[in-house]
């Protein structure tokens, strides 16, 4: 049987005079609105072409003129003496704001938005209508004076040999270079600033935020003694929470198989003893849903409700609110029978980040209250990135999407570049640890996070990594609250630098850099079409390796920064960051002299092929040959540091991105790509064409 609890509040904003970090109860938890006029975070690439930027205006509302002759109206009627109070009110207002120290902002958005970009300069700007001017500036110059597409389509122009600007990067000693930023670790026995963090007493038992496992039965073996102990203190209210996501329903079915296995090793098969540990089941989508009428220790029962639990075609997790909803919906239940109360999570997903940001601290609040512990069955993380993408062929067209899912990051706040190079990434690689708001909540409430084992078959460009415990305690994430982090940003200049540079060249925090900074990775197999879209791209490179650039300063003026850090993630973090920003400029040159070659010669290929293939378009690839000897100084470079930072950091995620960055080369290329033809549109023959799912 499926019943709704107390609903979600229908309102998408907290209640008037409702503080968004008190205690919820009741059914007060709310949807989070997002601001008005922001464009949705959700990327979902298509196999025929990238999306390209798109303009979100705010429109005003056509009540507004009346509105503001209301106003007037009002002020009129309130006479001499009512405007006269009205002023003198504003005046007291108004020396009361400038005398009293301004209270410690509450809202994270206010926060977060501290930065200023290091991007000061105009981006670039161009007519995708008109034929781009070709680069004339002899300080800039990119690439050669090439030849354009003409009104008749004839090609013109004349070659000259390709320059790199000398500011970007100047070439030095390479072992004098590196040295200043070669940096020892700290006493081999010197406290970590989490560990330091983490020996203030607080009087909470803290948790495991990670706890790797090689397979269900595992983990249903150490939750089944974690209950064990638990029980020795008396009976116990335990609650399920699954994702309704259709990518959790293999997780659900072998949990279902095996809860009759928890009762059997707690020894409470028997009537006499079955009601010491009763149990709910509850599911969260884009709403929330309890599945068992009433808490019971029929196991037959709780099978079945973990069978009831939907598949959420929304493609939205709303996590933190649904596990305070569960708490909130027991807590009398709990109460009244003298009960303790544990909630085991089960996602494979980190949720709606406006929902973790805005009901994280709130949840950890209420689950202390009502003394909850929090284990949670989750996924690694993607390392310093919020989001994968899942693989997922289109039945009847044959399209390949890649569809986003939340999967991290494992930090509050991304310490990663969010580019590869050329583009937003779309990686799932691993961090070695678990989804920021999960981890924390287990921590915080002396819970577990166990970490699921293996990879998804359809998780895109996912890799399968064991990063060893000893190795990696060093190098964990700081759990501590949003706000206590950002209030911390300007103690750690290096830090503060850090993230800057990342927000500077993040596309999608900075939307209206994202047409500059994200290259097309997709050409068309139409030559003509191919030149115009190569010139637009080259225009751009340009802009985009000025970017490069000034972050790359930015980060070098902080390299004393880096030699007083202590805590060696930061230092990793400065490493890898400091040698991508070096090798994406290379190749970002390699990408422009890519272009120019195939303009100047064409790759001949076929547009058909037997039986029923056809030229879609060519594709960006990368190679270990380079074309020209400029980018030479800087591969040199972000190899060595590429090297230094494996080096320095052995075993652990950065040393391993490090390594791939190598192997990835820094020449580029384009390959033909073929599609069936049937994947071109959809005849009608099997009825109505299958939506694209949301997970």
């Amino acid at each position: 049987m499926t019943t709704r609890p107390p609903p979600l509040h229908p309102s998408n904003q907290p209640a008037p005079g409702r503080d968004p970090g008190a205690s919820a109860r009741d059914g007060q938890w709310r949807k989070p609105a997002l601001p008005a006029g922001c464009a949705p975070d959700g990327f979902e690439p298509e196999a025929p072409e990238i999306r390209e930027g798109t303009e979100w205006v705010d429109e005003e509302p056509a009540e507004a003129a009346d509105e503001e002759r209301d106003v007037w109206d009002i002020l009129y009627g309130l006479g001499s003496f009512g405007v006269s109070m009205l002023v003198h009110l504003a005046g007291m207002v108004l020396l009361a704001w400038l005398t009293v120290p301004p209270p410690v902002q509450r809202d994270l958005a206010l926060l977060e938005a501290t930065f200023s970009p290091l991007l000061e300069d105009e981006p670039v700007e161009f007519e995708l209508e008109q034929e781009p001017p070709l680069l004339n500036d002899p300080s800039l110059t990119l690439f050669s004076s090439a030849p354009r597409v003409g009104a008749a389509g004839d090609l013109q122009g004349s070659a000259g040999p390709p320059q790199l600007d000398a500011r970007v990067l100047e070439q030095a000693d390479e072992d004098a270079k590196l040295d200043e930023v070669r940096v020892e670790y700290p006493l081999a026995g010197a406290p970590t600033f989490e560990q330091l963090i983490e020996a203030v007493p607080d009087g909470d038992f803290k948790g495991d935020p990670r706890a790797i496992i090689d397979d269900y039965q595992q983990a249903m073996d150490r939750i089944t003694q974690e209950l064990m102990w638990k029980m020795d203190r008396g009976p116990l209210l335990l609650i399920w929470a699954f994702d309704q996501s259709g990518s959790m329903k293999d997780d659900q079915q072998e949990i279902r198989q095996r809860v009759n296995q928890v009762y059997v090793q707690l020894g409470l098969t028997g009537r006499e003893r079955s009601q010491f540990l009763t149990t709910s089941v509850v599911s969260f989508g884009e709403s929330y849903l309890t599945h068992t009428r009433k808490p019971t220790s029929d196991v037959e029962e709780i099978r079945s409700a973990i069978a009831a639990v939907p598949e959420d075609p929304s493609g939205r997790e709303f996590m933190c609110q649904a596990v305070g909803a569960a708490i909130s919906q027991h807590g009398d239940y709990v109460r009244s029978s003298g009960r303790q109360m544990v909630l085991i999570l089960v996602t494979d997903e980190s949720g709606e980040r406006e929902d973790n940001r805005l009901y994280l601290e709130q949840v950890i609040g209420e689950a202390k209250a009502a003394r909850c512990t929090i284990y949670v069955l989750g996924r690694e993380a993607v390392f310093g990135y919020p989001k994968a993408h899942m693989r997922w062929e289109h039945p009847q067209t044959r399209d390949v999407h890649w569809l986003p899912i939340d999967r991290g990051p494992e930090t509050a706040f991304v310490e990663q570049l969010q580019t590869d190079g050329f583009r937003r990434r779309h990686d799932a690689f691993p961090s070695g640890f678990g989804p920021y708001e999960q981890c924390r909540m287990a921590r915080e409430t002396g819970g577990i996070f166990f970490l699921l084992p293996g990879i998804e078959s359809s998780l895109v460009r996912g890799e399968k990594r064991i990063y060893e415990l000893e190795i990696m305690r060093p190098y964990r994430p700081d759990l501590r609250a949003r706000k206590q982090l950002l209030l911390d940003r300007d103690r750690y200049p290096l830090r503060s630098i850090i993230w800057q540079c990342i927000y500077d060249l993040d596309p999608l925090q900075r939307p209206e850099l994202s047409g500059q900074i994200e290259m097309r990775v997709h050409f068309s197999p139409v030559f003509e079409e191919f030149v115009r879209q190569a010139r637009r791209e080259q225009i751009k490179a340009k802009g985009y390796l000025t970017y490069l650039a000034r972050v790359q300063r930015a980060l070098e003026q902080g390299a004393h920064h880096r030699q007083q850090e202590a805590d060696p993630r930061w230092q990793a973090n400065y490493d890898l960051i400091y040698a991508q920003l070096i090798a994406y400029q290379a190749r970002m040159w390699e990408y422009g002299a890519a272009l120019e070659a195939f303009i100047q010669k064409p790759q001949v290929v076929p547009l058909t092929k037997p039986p029923d293939l056809r030229l879609v378009h060519w594709n960006v690839t990368v190679r270990s040959p380079t074309r020209t000897k400029e980018s030479q100084a800087y591969i040199n470079k972000a190899s060595a540091l590429f090297r230094l930072t494996m080096e320095n950091h052995p075993g652990t995620p950065w040393a391993a991105r490090a390594a791939g960055e190598l192997k990835r080369g820094f020449g580029v290329d384009f390959a033909p790509e073929y599609w069936h033809s049937y994947r071109w549109k959809h005849d009608g023959s099997s009825g109505k064409p299958t939506p694209i799912p949301k997970l």
